[in-house]
């Protein structure tokens, strides 16, 4: 790389950091290309880029960020992975780590908060944004249909009692 292409990598890491919500740092030390590729087509899915960048040049874009907490994480062949969605990043780098041993999760931000690769294993637990709009949906329905049974319940039993008593009548 040149340097007008490092300025340009740089301010393209610094637009992306200032978009984003959660940004992953990972060790990659000894991962094949198979395994780089199949781990960037599972973070494609999920809705988030994973990119390896040069860490002087990662730092130079977290610099005056509000990940540049991150900064001292990126020692060695790291990887960054963002997105907007924190939890499906966290998911799927989780689960990439359990079945590749190369692939290690250093730690994470979450905004200006530092986690550790406990704290993106915690965050890998929670359901997803779309579980939770499906849970919250189905809090609201809920009530209501708790209280259509009801309202329906009197006219219901009204309705048995006087069918009970036609039964009744003709059998006797």
């Amino acid at each position: 790389m040149d340097r007008t292409e490092k300025r340009a990598f740089v301010a393209s890491l610094a637009t992306v950091f200032a978009e984003t919500n959660f940004v992953l740092v990972a060790q990659n030390k000894g991962m094949t290309v198979a395994d780089v590729s199949a781990l960037r087509r599972q973070m494609r899915a999920a809705g988030a880029t994973y990119k390896v960048a040069k860490n002087r040049l990662a730092a130079l874009a977290l610099d005056g960020t509000r990940f540049q907490g991150i900064s001292p994480l990126l020692k060695g062949p790291t990887a960054l992975a963002w997105s907007t969605d924190p939890v499906a990043v966290a998911k799927t780098a989780m689960d990439f780590a359990k079945g590749n041993d190369k692939f290690v999760i250093l730690g994470a931000a979450l905004g200006t908060q530092v986690l550790n690769a406990d704290g993106v294993k915690a965050l890998a637990a929670l359901p997803s944004l779309d579980t939770l709009r499906g849970q919250l949906v189905g809090l609201i329905q809920t009530p209501a249909t708790r209280i259509a049974g009801v309202l329906q319940a009197p006219g219901g039993q009204v309705a048995r009692v006087l069918a009970a008593y036609a039964k009744k009548d003709e059998a006797a």
